[in-house]
């Protein structure tokens, strides 16, 4: 359930590639912006000595997310926690539902009982713009029913992605249509703010002025650069078992002063 408007002098980001920022504008240091650092922006923006930390790492699963950043994020005792996991996990056959339903909600649960404000998320809806995407339909819609059961509890709210036609547009996200472009994020963060009980500076659902549609020839282009440039080094990575986040440490380790 939505909570009622409080700041916060803490917050701790949780998550995937999602939550790390893939694909929005580069800060100075050649990381991505994202969602997380738009809101960490605002709300240190209402009260003197804020502290931020982002542990997410792209290409996490929901297991790497609950061994590897859940006790961390525990440990700092941020008033606020944001939490998104599970989409890798979905996206790979033979997904564990059970699974990941579990360690999500144990995640949630571990979480809001250090005194945090928790928020979760519901994960758009693939088939509106990537063909091919409608076997992942029945998971994402069984996970978007756990997400919103666990956000009636008291302390955690939900930002739901799925029902806001925005991100049936392209232009929302990136050339690889993983990861959500600037706009997207800029989108992503209105969103967790009007779940904090901000008041929205605009209507972060609604769709873009309508475009001229791509020519044919322009969209066969563009598959054919996605095919080479983003599906094939993806499926390479599946079947030799790596991960483009191997390596990676998490984007803010510390739970620092953040300007």
């Amino acid at each position: 359930m939505p909570t009622t408007h409080r700041s916060y002098t803490s917050y701790v980001a949780v998550g995937d590639s999602f939550t790390e920022g893939m694909c929005d504008d580069l800060l100075d240091d050649g990381q991505y912006r994202g969602w997380a650092d738009r809101v960490a922006t605002e709300l240190a923006a209402e009260t003197p000595g804020f502290r931020y930390a982002n542990l997410a790492v792209r290409g996490k699963l929901i297991g790497q997310i609950h061994d590897e950043q859940l006790a961390p994020a525990a440990a700092m005792g941020a008033e606020l926690v944001t939490l998104a996991g599970g989409l890798n996990d979905v996206l790979r056959p033979g997904c564990d539902l059970d699974r990941v339903e579990r360690l999500l909600g144990h995640c949630a649960t571990e979480l809001r009982a250090t005194g945090a404000t928790v928020v979760l998320f519901t994960s758009t809806d693939p088939t509106r713009r990537l063909a091919g995407s409608a076997r992942l339909l029945p998971a994402i819609l069984r996970m978007k029913a756990f997400v919103q059961e666990i956000g009636q509890q008291d302390g955690i709210a939900v930002v739901d992605l799925f029902s806001a036609p925005c991100f049936d547009d392209r232009r929302l996200w990136d050339e690889d249509r993983l990861h959500l472009s600037p706009e997207g994020h800029r989108r992503v963060a209105a969103g967790v703010l009007e779940a904090l009980g901000r008041p929205a500076a605009f209507d972060w659902r609604a769709p873009l002025p309508a475009a001229a549609p791509a020519g044919r020839t322009e969209k066969l282009r563009s598959d054919a650069r996605w095919l080479r440039t983003h599906l094939g080094p993806w499926i390479g990575r599946r079947l030799t078992g790596r991960s483009s986040g191997d390596g990676r440490p998490p984007k803010r380790a510390e739970l620092l002063p953040y300007a």
